[in-house]
């Protein structure tokens, strides 16, 4: 069985496709946290670039950290502007007080709260704000359901826990806002396929392990009478973003 660390460690193998078939994030999301005014930013556990996309879009300044070199390779590809250092929550290689906020998208749950809650407050500037997000397919739509029943078990105990949110309001101690959004991917299936290929409970599995699994989900999405014959599939997901404001 694959530890939290080759979990947390496991997704540069797949950074292309991360970076191709992932979701990105609504518009709203990055006003709620940061409000109007331009901010320099620390992307953490930014991956390839995802969540800096909007941050730059907003007119923030952005740098990006992730402990993968695969994945801030792609970031750096596409965003060559942004600043990206190898580095985890746990040991943030900024210095003190350098940044207005720190934000997390898909990623604080593999945070180690206790001293990532101690980096963010060294790293912050005071009034500075700590910004969670979470994409999460949205499975009151019936095929999605059908996949998430699919994958549920392998899966278990590697999905984002929300719950960190309130082990970091009190570690930080913070106060929290929260905002709920949406965000749809028009899809081919076998892109489906491939973006559960980059869940980090997939890329750890070895070829033949990836391959079955794999071929699971295809056969879901060729017989679901809902997916069944389709070229392309909105797959839908909810948005939740936590604004965290340090006392």
């Amino acid at each position: 069985m694959a530890g939290w660390q080759e979990f947390r460690t496991s997704f540069g193998g797949v950074a292309a496709e991360y970076a191709a078939l992932r979701p990105g994030y609504p518009a709203d999301v990055v006003p709620f946290l940061l409000g109007p005014a331009p901010r320099r930013v620390l992307d953490l556990g930014a991956g390839t670039g995802l969540f800096t996309d909007r941050l730059l879009e907003a007119g923030h300044e952005v740098v990006a950290v992730d402990v993968s070199v695969g994945m801030l390779d792609q970031l750096r590809t596409r965003l060559p502007q942004v600043r990206a250092e190898v580095g985890g929550a746990e040991a943030v290689p900024l210095a003190d007080g350098s940044v207005d906020a720190v934000v997390a998208g898909q990623a604080a749950h593999w945070f180690d709260v206790e001293p990532a809650a101690a980096e963010l407050r060294r790293v912050l500037r005071p009034g500075g704000v700590v910004g969670l997000v979470w994409n999460t397919r949205d499975e009151r739509v019936p095929w999605v359901r059908a996949l998430g029943e699919l994958i549920v078990e392998e899966a278990r105990g590697h999905e984002a826990d929300q719950g960190v949110v309130a082990r970091f309001a009190a570690a930080l101690p913070a106060d929290v806002e929260v905002l709920d959004s949406a965000v749809v991917q028009s899809l081919t299936p076998e892109q489906v396929v491939g973006g559960i290929g980059t869940r980090s409970y997939v890329a750890v599995k070895d070829a033949a392990g990836r391959a079955e699994f794999l071929g699971r989900v295809r056969e879901l999405l060729a017989t679901h009478p809902d997916t069944r014959g389709r070229e392309r599939l909105d797959l839908p997901y909810t948005t939740r973003a936590y604004r965290l404001a340090p006392r």
